[in-house]
This record gives C-alpha cells, sequence and structure tokens, in this order.
C-alpha cells in the first residue's frame, strides 16, 4: 500500500502557562490515507482544532512525530513550513481571513503570485468562477456577505491544486443555507482536485459525508471512535 498522506505518530501538544503545564493533546497516533475524506468531531475544547493545527504545521508539536506527503514536518523551521504550505496544503478557517485591502480576485491570486505561478490572476478568476464568484471577483470582503467571503476562501485554498486541504468548521460562521452550499462546494473542489480533505466540524450532516470520523474527547482518540460517528 502506498505511505499515507500524513501519519501523526504520538504526535503531543502542551503549553507552559502561569499555573503550570497544560497537556492539549495526548498522543495521537493516526495515519490519513491519499484521498481519503476525514471528519475530526468532539466537544468543544477537546482538541479538534488544535490537531488540524499540527496536521498543517500552523502549530508545533511539543512530543512525537507528524509527516505529510513524507516530510517530518516536527523538523522544519517556521520557514520550511510556510513553503510546504503554501506548495502542498489549502487551510480554510471558520473565520475567513481575507485581506480587507484586497479584491476577491487579489485575495485568490495572492498565493499563487507568491508561489511563482505567471498565469495567477487566470487561475484565480477560473477558481472563483468554480465556487459562482466570477461576477464578485472585483469586490472588496466589505462588500461581500459571510458566505460569499467563505467561498472566496474556498476558492484561494484550491487554487493552488493541493495535495491536502484542511477545513476547521468551514460553515460555523454561516446559517444553514450557506453553510449547505459551502458543503457541497468543498467535497466538490476535494473531487476536483483529487485532494486528501481532513476537516473540523460539529455539523453532524457534513461529518456523515466523510469517509471516516474520529472523535476526540479530552486531548486524546475516543475509544468509540469509527466511520460512521456522528458529531455531537
Amino acid at each position: 500500500m502506498p505511505d499515507p498522506v500524513l501519519s501523526l505518530k504520538d504526535a503531543a501538544l502542551w503549553l507552559n502557562g502561569n499555573a503550570g503545564r497544560v497537556d492539549i493533546l495526548h498522543g495521537i497516533t493516526l495515519d490519513v490515507e491519499q484521498g481519503e475524506t476525514l471528519g475530526l468531531v468532539g466537544p468543544s475544547g477537546s482538541g479538534k482544532s488544535s490537531l488540524l493545527m499540527l496536521m498543517g504545521g500552523l502549530e508545533q508539536a511539543t512530543g512525537g512525530t507528524i509527516t505529510a506527503l513524507g516530510q517530518d514536518l516536527t523538523a522544519m523551521d517556521e520557514d520550511a513550513l510556510a513553503r510546504f504550505r503554501r506548495d502542498h496544503m489549502g487551510v480554510v478557517f471558520q473565520s475567513f481571513h481575507l485581506i480587507p485591502t484586497m479584491t476577491a480576485l487579489e485575495n485568490v491570486a495572492t498565493p499563487l503570485e507568491l508561489a511563482g505561478h505567471r498565469d495567477a490572476f487566470d487561475r484565480a478568476a477560473a477558481e472563483l468562477e468554480t465556487v459562482g464568484l466570477g461576477h464578485r471577483a472585483g469586490h472588496y470582503p466589505s462588500q461581500l456577505s459571510g458566505g460569499e467571503q467563505q467561498r472566496v476562501a474556498l476558492a484561494r485554498a484550491s487554487a493552488p491544486r493541493p495535495h491536502i486541504l484542511l477545513a476547521d468548521e468551514p460553515t460555523g460562521n454561516l446559517d444553514e443555507t450557506n453553510g449547505a452550499a459551502i458543503i457541497d462546494l468543498l467535497f466538490g473542489l476535494r473531487d476536483r482536485h483529487g485532494a486528501t480533505l481532513v476537516l473540523v466540524t460539529h455539523a453532524t450532516e457534513l461529518a456523515k459525508r466523510c469517509d471516516r470520523v474520529i472523535r476526540l474527547r479530552d486531548g486524546r482518540v475516543a475509544p468509540d471512535a469509527m466511520a460512521g460517528a456522528a458529531a455531537e
């Protein structure tokens, strides 16, 4: 079998505060295969978002190892991690994180330009068309609704054709109608680009669409974690 796209071995995360050490994740061991869609569910504070951050190299593990596409993320410095994300990952957050002084087109094109793509604006325009926002390419985030801003964020994440797509509560700030549309777009982009998708969600319907669901409790994989588990 091919090597997993993401592999965590005893991955841990703790922080040192005024009151002493706070353990957030305890020895997570987990593999994610090529093309798989993995849902991370569990109650608030269970460590779902922290685990996603480790997978994306947005937080450094304080224990264990994390490899992505065969590369050891725990051995990389911040610059190397940023380059790896630029070249191989797309990340979508609950908060849209668009640059307010840039148009939708510029927000999508900027990561492509930074990666050296000469056709950055053409690709960005095509991606906005894919998410149904071609007609809003020249608008700024303040001129877009929440659902439209999340569509721009999806376009930005998918435009570089990432191998790995990470999504943290992508429907959390949206109403039911816009949330359902974003879910359809997210899975459509995954299918179109063949990306491996890992997402954090509280939405039961979204979790049901995943190939496999892992439930976290108190920073650990719960004993009852299994495919088809519903979000809490």
